[in-house]
């Protein structure tokens, strides 16, 4: 697959506003189904279904657990959705003016032929951030089409992001994501990502991250650390000799 990374435009805004939306709505299952399998849940599940069997009949006992599975798709559901709604009436409304209107900031799309047409595979973006003295460069909106998971492209739509933070001399590379995408964390891991802090601090009530069980996860990769080994493996007559 021949695949172009470049900066958005405004005619990509359709295709990009609806990726956006697929991609965080597809988590809505799986956050259903990390919550519903957990032990907890499940010890809830068939105490809901004996109880009802006891003060009830069989069909209190079916419905019963039944309507907790709901209450849960329910939260599930409105954590993502409401997510999505709130994005798209604030920052993904404007792209070019919340992302591509100051040096530090950025909206790229990833663009490849398919089937004889040109399609957008995936977007990332990232804002230029002040923390203490420092600038550091936030990652958001980093969806990959579910045509091409697993080829890489994740891969290098994150790089992209570094490399451009690196150019543009900031500290570290930020990041939040949620426990439930656990294929992104590992990504994330391996290109030198590290756990900072965890937090349910979200526009979502308090109540349905209790019930959905949602972590929010802050990671972050330093890019000094980055320059600093290079330039030791430069600078070291022992190291170069073995290269």
């Amino acid at each position: 697959m021949s695949l172009l990374i470049r900066r958005y435009q405004p005619k990509d805004k359709d295709v990009v506003l609806t990726l956006f939306s697929d991609g965080i709505r597809e988590h809505i299952h799986p956050c259903f189904q990390n919550a519903m399998t957990s032990p907890l849940y499940i010890f809830i599940s068939l105490t809901l279904c004996v109880v009802g069997y006891l003060v009830g009949s069989l069909f209190v006992a079916v419905l019963f657990p039944a309507a907790w599975a709901t209450l849960i798709y329910y939260c599930s559901y409105k954590l993502f959705d409401d997510y999505v709604q709130e994005r798209l009436r604030t920052d993904m409304q404007d792209i070019i003016g919340n992302y591509l209107s100051r040096p530090g900031d950025c909206f790229w799309v990833a663009e490849a032929e398919q089937d004889g047409k040109t399609q957008i595979l995936g977007i990332v973006a990232v804002m230029a951030k002040q923390s203490g003295k420092e600038k550091v460069g936030e990652l958001f909106r980093m969806i990959i089409s579910p045509k091409c998971r697993r080829m890489g492209l994740g891969k290098k739509m994150t790089q992209t992001v570094i490399d451009f933070c690196k150019d543009q001399g900031f500290s570290k590379v930020v990041l939040e994501t949620s426990s439930t995408q656990m294929a992104a964390v590992a990504l994330y891991k391996k290109l030198g990502f590290k756990l900072k802090l965890t937090h349910k601090d979200t526009q979502a009530g308090p109540w349905i991250i209790l019930l959905t069980r949602v972590t929010i996860l802050k990671m972050e990769k330093n890019l000094y650390m980055d320059r600093n080994g290079l330039m030791g493996m430069l600078a070291s007559p022992e190291r170069n000799s073995n290269v």
